[in-house]
């Protein structure tokens, strides 16, 4: 799939690989000295930076590299101080010949970036490495006054995926010596006055524009009411219809939240416990091995934290809105966690629908799954709030005020999106199926800033209960947490409790910042919409409290960063697709886990058809000599990259996700 959000999380960097050899030693001198912390604990880097060596890792210094291991030795984190460089680019390679010259691979890309955190210029470099490397090379270099820092991400993809959260840690983290970040904490907050809420708007309307993004769903709330509700742009590309605050948008992942407040109120109502063993409410459940299983509680359906991967290849490529909910339970017995209970921070989407499902079934256990799911969110979570927009069908939704997908075609123009991907989260539905509206959304942050208490004053559920969803687990970077389906962020010294929503065309967040008594939603309708919502959390702290202007160029690097990796794609690829290569695929395969793949000749390129969606896809040289199948379609550029080979004299495509493989095989 495709590596563009690797780059944003770490430096805005993520990753993802399977049977990558072990990392031979990198040349870093004959005096290396090395520490494996109990606990997160700060060190100096060469050069005088301070950073981040997550529990569990281990440091080996020596001159003027600093590397950083996770238990995994097929993946190292290297601070390499360069010193003077002519530019980012030059000081990537300087830091490369450092650290391990002959493992390089050939330059890719380099980006700019903002200048945080007390550096004066910062730029990412990407390496091309092929698919069946399965590795991630990357370096963040930043510049403080004439020297340069360089950070080199060089490993498996596997291991970066599961230790994502470390990493998150590590990157933001590096700082100049002396260097003390900007924080909010103790300040009073500004309230969000006809002005300030004007300022924010406006900083909607226009990067939405910038970005591509058709329409946003925008909503706050201070000060104990409503502020605004609405948004900016349209519906649909084409139509004049504004988006406004009943306008609904899927909301993905943020369904998750609602999964656990359902549970929470379970809790609160004494019918359930976070530390209830899950086999004795549900008692078919199995997640891998009988003693995996034993140890699953209530709350690890829903902390990120039991070390199991993700998943999402098999509902992305053999799903349909007909799937069965049961087959959530199907795929966690066949899965089992890549690291221990607590240990790291792993994203599962299968884990949070069985707890969704779980907590449907208690409320109604003579129901089918997934109708005692959405009897259940309903009755318990919209009807109570008044969230009358609130939806877990599609059709419902469709019928209503609606905002359509887009994201960019393979020439950077905004494209309407098809919702057959979108259509097919519904087997999985607690995970990320519901619809909502600015007007419901910010009803429902409203509840988390008030703990439950209901605007007649009788409460939904106990503030503990509620309370308990936010506790800090897992770390998923520099002072930020998953709780259960909801993230804290306290980076900027005030708590942000938020969590984000991604399927094709929609991405969305919403945010509670308790201090201030201020609530935020934003929700958009294109495949840009990761970039808004970053740069808006950032704005709205400004905002509030009189921040570092920071947002509006943290927008316009993700501008420009966007066109870049998109231009770089372009270069790429073959278009048309090499007619040789086409021609020799085969018309049909299967694979055990992902299902049946048909390809079908379009005008000199190929369609793929799988029962989740399609894509006209195309051919990419890889540096190895292999040639890939990549999609080109809008909503799939880059996505889905398929291997093509032979096995046992039959022709396959190989398709990888962070930690798994998956073969299609040619069937008649």
């Amino acid at each position: 799939m495709r590596k563009g959000w690797l780059v944003t999380v770490l430096a805005g960097v993520s990753v993802a690989a399977l049977a990558s050899p072990v990392l031979a030693d990198p040349p870093i001198g004959p005096a290396a000295s090395k520490a494996q912390p109990a606990a997160d604990t700060m060190t100096t880097a060469p050069g005088g930076s301070a950073v981040t060596v997550p529990a569990g890792w281990s440091a080996s210094s020596a001159g003027k590299v600093l590397t950083l291991s996770p238990p995994e030795p097929d993946l190292r984190l290297a601070i390499v101080d360069v010193g003077a460089a002519a530019d980012a680019k030059a000081a990537a390679a300087a830091a490369w010949a450092l650290y391990a010259p002959k493992r390089a691979h050939p330059f890719k890309l380099l980006t700019a970036r903002p200048p945080r955190n007390g550096w004066d210029e910062a730029g990412v470099a990407e390496y091309e490495t092929s698919p069946a490397e399965h590795l991630v090379q990357m370096a963040i270099a930043r510049r403080r006054g004439s020297s340069w820092t360089v950070l080199i991400l060089d490993g498996s993809e596997a291991t970066y995926e599961k230790r994502e959260g470390a990493i998150g840690q590590i990157a933001p983290s590096l700082r100049p010596a002396g260097y003390t970040r900007e924080s909010f904490a103790g300040k009073t907050a500004n309230p969000l006055d006809p002005a300030r809420v004007q300022t924010l708007v406006e900083f909607v309307r226009a990067n939405a524009a910038a970005l591509n993004i058709p329409g946003v769903g925008l909503a706050l709330y201070s000060g104990g009411k409503v502020v605004y509700e609405g948004g900016v742009g349209v519906k649909e590309l084409g139509k004049p219809d504004p988006v406004g605050p009943h306008t609904r948008f899927m909301i993905a992942s943020n369904t998750k939240s609602m999964a656990t407040l359902l549970l929470a109120e379970l809790v609160s109502e004494g019918k359930l416990r976070w530390d209830q063993p899950v086999t004795e409410v549900f008692p078919s459940f199995r997640l891998g091995s009988d003693a995996t299983t034993k140890s699953v509680q209530i709350r690890h359906l829903v902390c990120a934290c039991t070390g199991l991967p993700r998943k999402d290849l098999e509902w992305i490529f053999n799903t349909t809105a007909q799937t069965p909910a049961a087959d959530t339970f199907r795929l966690l017995a066949e899965t089992e966690p890549t690291s221990k209970f607590g240990e790291a921070f792993q994203y599962n989407n299968l884990m949070a629908s069985a707890a969704g499902y779980i907590a449907g079934h208690i409320t109604y256990p003579d129901m089918e799954l997934g109708a005692a799911f959405d009897r259940a969110v309903k009755e318990k979570v919209w009807l109570p709030l008044g969230m009358a927009d609130s939806t877990m069908g599609m059709e419902e939704a469709l019928a209503a005020d609606h905002a359509s997908p887009h994201g960019n075609d393979l020439y950077g123009k905004t494209a309407i999106e098809p919702q057959d991907l979108n259509r097919a989260i519904a087997p999985f539905r607690p995970a990320g199926g519901a619809w909502s509206s600015p007007h419901d959304m910010i009803v429902y942050m409203k509840n988390e800033l008030d703990q439950g208490v209901l605007t007649d004053g009788k409460r939904l559920l106990s503030a503990e209960a509620l309370l308990a969803r936010r506790a800090r687990g897992v770390p998923v970077g520099e002072d930020h947490w998953y709780g259960m389906g909801l993230m804290e962020d306290a980076s900027a010294g005030v708590s942000v409790i938020h969590h984000g929503g991604d399927l094709m065309g929609y991405h969305s967040d919403m945010y509670a910042i308790p201090a201030a008594g201020v609530a935020a939603v934003i929700l958009t309708n294109a495949d840009n919409g990761p970039a808004l919502r970053r740069v808006f959390q950032r704005r709205l702290l400004e905002v509030l409290y009189d921040g570092k202007a920071e947002a509006q160029g943290d927008a316009d690097a993700a501008v420009k960063r966007i066109a870049a990796e998109e231009a770089e794609f372009r270069s790429r690829i073959q278009m048309p697709g090499d007619a040789k290569v086409i021609g020799a695929l085969a018309a049909r395969y299967v694979s055990p886990e992902l299902g049946t793949l048909r390809l079908v000749a379009e005008k000199g390129q190929v369609r793929g058809y799988t029962p989740a969606w399609n894509s006209l896809l195309t051919t990419r040289r890889n540096d190895d000599g292999t040639v890939s199948l990549v999609s080109i379609d809008p909503g799939w550029i880059g996505d889905n990259e398929m291997l093509i080979g032979v096995a046992s004299g039959k022709r396959t495509l190989t398709v990888r996700d962070g930690q798994h493989i998956y073969v299609f095989t040619e069937s008649s």
